[in-house]
């Protein structure tokens, strides 16, 4: 390996550097000053006035569909780079698929607990 070869990733590494000392920059020369205002306090996202409670209690029913979410979508991480390297690890004759069918099905009967459990079921 000569120094060359890392080039692409010195020109990524430095462009990424700049690009958040640009967007932080730019959030502290045109952010809000005032300390403690009205105006500081309100939500600037949308510019409406909240109303109610600041802190609202959420039900548990979203955090375990937030987890679910991210249970499958980690699924779907590991089985895309899966499929691409699948006829190369055939091409070396290691096998791969045993281990990658025990993954899912382990996935599979974590979804059937849940589904037994009745952890989908938003209507209780």
């Amino acid at each position: 390996m000569t120094s060359a070869d890392y080039l692409p990733f010195l020109i990524q590494a430095v462009l990424a550097a700049a690009i958040t000392g640009v967007i932080i920059g730019a959030s502290h020369f045109f952010g809000q000053r005032a300390k403690h205002t009205r105006i500081k306090d309100s939500a600037y996202e949308c510019g409406v006035p909240g109303e109610g409670l600041v802190h609202t209690r959420f039900a548990v029913k979203f955090f375990l569909t937030a987890l679910l979410f991210m249970l499958f979508d980690l699924e779907i991480v590991i089985l895309v780079p899966w499929t691409f390297i699948y006829r190369e690890f055939l091409h070396h004759g290691i096998a791969i698929l045993g281990p990658i069918l025990f993954f899912i099905g382990v996935l599979v009967l974590g979804l059937v607990y849940e589904i037994k459990k009745g952890a989908l079921e938003w209507e209780k």
